[in-house]
């Protein structure tokens, strides 16, 4: 799905997202990734849902976030609050949804002048 152009050019914006893929400015990525409003987004560690672990969520900790919005792949599954509860312990929130979503909620949260962070998880299924 093709997303349309905003005045927000200067920020990391999905531009375009896939099953296997997103779209961040015009390039195309179809690894796992931490997107930042303001900075480029970054390989992130996690390669399954199902492998996720807290030094991933370290990884994510790392980038002082307000909130973040944690890709789970093609479809919504809930990550274990003990993996979040370094994050809860900071008041930094975390929201569960499908890639598809969570492309979407960012772009709104990072409009919105949000300290947003994406956590995209790519999957092959």
């Amino acid at each position: 799905m093709k997303l349309h152009s905003t005045a927000t050019q200067q920020y990391q914006t999905i531009t375009a997202y896939e099953k296997d893929s997103v779209e961040i400015n015009a390039i195309m990525y179809r690894h796992s990734l931490i997107v930042l409003p303001e900075s480029k987004p970054v390989t992130w560690t996690a390669t399954s849902f199902d492998m996720l672990g807290s030094a991933d969520f370290e990884q994510i900790e790392a980038t002082v976030p307000d909130v973040v919005i944690l890709g789970t792949g093609n479809k919504q599954r809930f990550v274990h609050p003990r993996l979040t509860a370094s994050l809860a312990a900071k008041r930094i929130g975390v929201e569960c949804m499908d890639n598809k979503a969570a492309c979407r909620t960012y772009n709104i949260l990072m409009a919105e002048g949000r300290k947003v962070a994406l956590a995209l998880i790519m999957e092959s299924e």
